[in-house]
């Protein structure tokens, strides 16, 4: 029998663990990283200057995307923001529930009974917290923002949120923390109302001298710190957010709950106001774009991804932290204000060449900026592979060893941390209520009823009477319509589509913008 002497026995164990660490390309990482999706707002494919196709400088989230991996074709579910949350937070497509539509003070579209990323992680012992925008709606009634409000996202997996209940040009203009109005004066009660004004509120139509900002369409309810907003409000005067300081309130509890929770895994939804109208950046911001106050806005935007990856860093916690970075959808220069987007957009181009933009069918509306991040973890890397915002719940689960899968993601974990296996074959897309499709390298949008161009924002909707096909590889500013020279693809894309859908879909006659 061979004896061997215990300093022997020791030497051995470090050759075998020296042998182990020199054979892996990188260092062990725990099986549960901390997840934070940063999750920007109407941010355009070009906005983003990692990607080559803007002249705005966002050197925060280049470093993500530089020192990440950095993908070319990667979807927001939808060309508008309630259905693409819908779409992000669980897994399915938003054409599908018929509520999934833009929200104003309208009930929770998203059912208690389904898995969400929050409830997800939440089941598998993660801390979980949202902070920002919300706009998927609250209550299941007519909302009463007097008293706690549910459903909302603490009833969907998250334990803490801190949020805006819609979008900033929508009222009631107050934050909502973990179900209840922020600083609210029970004796000052909030009214809303999205038809009729209260008797003796100043408007935004009738009372134009009170106003900073001038509004274009859409925006001429009630008036908060001198802007219009969509909607009626009175009341509540000690819980109106200031809209300037909006950007900071928000970093700030985001990185309390980073601080917070540093302890143990956690996930935060961090869901940016910016560029969405109304584009208020801090004073501090104002002029350092060069473009108005949408870039002004990017640029703030771009600032708080900034301080939060310091957060990370001073925390100890950046090489645990897996972070994706995308936008709802696509971008809008005129969005129903007067604010110089599109008279000081100069050579900047927010689609990055993509026809369309936000509301729009044509790519510029679903393909959006989407970067994974992990320190020390994944590599460097450019990826064309086709990914969407509804995969992001299955290859969270992936990651983290559950068995869950939703109905419309797929699991591309391996994409998203080693830039390895396939991207999706084909995806589903959504604007207004009307979908299109792509398969690889070609997207087939069929015909829709209604106004080609939308007069008010100036962005082409897809609308057509004709179904278009197009070759992203050959066209990707979607300039050539193949569809009567290439017969034999359209009709294969048609199957394909109806397979998916349904031989059935409704072709939309108006297009609701938001």
């Amino acid at each position: 029998m061979l004896k061997i002497k215990p300093n022997n026995i020791i030497s051995l164990i470090i050759l075998i663990s020296t042998m182990v660490n020199c054979n892996s390309d990188r260092p062990e990482f725990v099986k549960n990283p901390n997840i934070i999706i940063i999750y920007a707002d109407d941010l355009g494919y070009g906005d983003v200057s990692a990607y080559e196709n803007g002249i705005l400088n966002t050197v925060n989230i280049d470093k993500l995307a530089n020192e990440g991996i950095r993908f070319t074709n990667g979807y927001s579910s939808s060309a508008t923001c309630s259905p693409s949350r819908y779409g992000l937070m669980t897994g399915i497509y938003p054409w599908r529930n018929k509520e999934a539509k833009i929200i104003t003070g309208g009930s929770l579209i998203i059912d208690t009974n389904m898995v969400t990323i929050p409830k997800l992680l939440k089941q598998n012992k993660y801390q979980t917290g949202i902070v920002g925008k919300w706009h998927l709606g609250l209550g299941s009634n007519k909302i009463n923002y007097n008293i706690e409000i549910s459903p909302g996202p603490n009833q969907l997996g998250f334990d803490y949120s801190f949020i805006m209940p819609d979008t900033q040009d929508r009222v009631p203009t107050v934050y909502i923390e973990n179900g209840r109005v922020v600083n609210l004066d029970l004796d000052d009660p909030i009214e809303v109302d999205f038809k009729t004004n209260f008797q003796g509120q100043p408007t935004g139509k009738a009372n134009p001298e009170l106003l900073k900002l001038k509004w274009h369409h859409g925006h001429n309810g009630s008036i908060v710190n001198g802007i219009p907003r969509i909607g009626f409000m009175k009341g509540g005067e000690s819980a109106k957010w200031s809209d300037i300081d909006m950007a900071d309130h928000f970093l700030e509890k985001a990185k309390n709950y980073i601080k917070k929770n540093k302890d143990r895994s956690f996930f935060l939804f961090y869901s940016l106001q910016q560029p969405h109208v109304p584009r208020t950046p801090h004073p501090r911001f104002e002029g350092k774009s060069g473009m108005g106050p949408r870039g002004d806005a990017i640029v703030e935007a771009d600032w708080c991804v900034g301080e939060l990856y310091k957060t990370l860093e001073s925390e100890g916690i950046l090489e645990n932290t897996l972070i994706i970075f995308s936008s709802d959808n696509g971008p809008v220069l005129n969005d129903g204000y007067y604010d110089d987007a599109v008279e000081k957009i100069g050579h900047h181009t927010p689609s990055g060449g993509l026809r369309g933009g936000k509301y729009s069918l044509f790519e510029a509306g679903t393909r959006v900026p989407f970067i994974s991040y992990w320190k020390n973890r994944i590599k460097p890397a450019v990826s064309d592979k086709i990914i969407s915002q509804v995969d992001i719940i299955n290859s969270i689960a992936k990651i983290i060893g559950s068995e869950h899968r939703s109905l419309d993601g797929k699991d591309l974990s391996e994409l998203i941390l080693d830039n390895s296996g396939n991207g999706r074959n084909e995806l589903i897309i959504e604007a207004t209520t009307r979908i299109a499709y792509r398969n690889g390298d070609w997207v087939m949008i069929p015909p829709y009823i209604g106004e080609e161009i939308s007069k008010n924002v100036n962005i082409e909707l897809g609308n057509s009477e004709y179904y278009k096909l197009y070759n992203l590889k050959n066209d990707p500013s979607q300039k050539i319509n193949l569809s009567n020279k290439n017969l034999k693809k359209l009709e294969e894309m048609i199957d394909n589509f109806e397979t998916i859908i349904g031989k059935k879909f409704s072709y939309a006659k108006d297009s609701i913008l938001e």
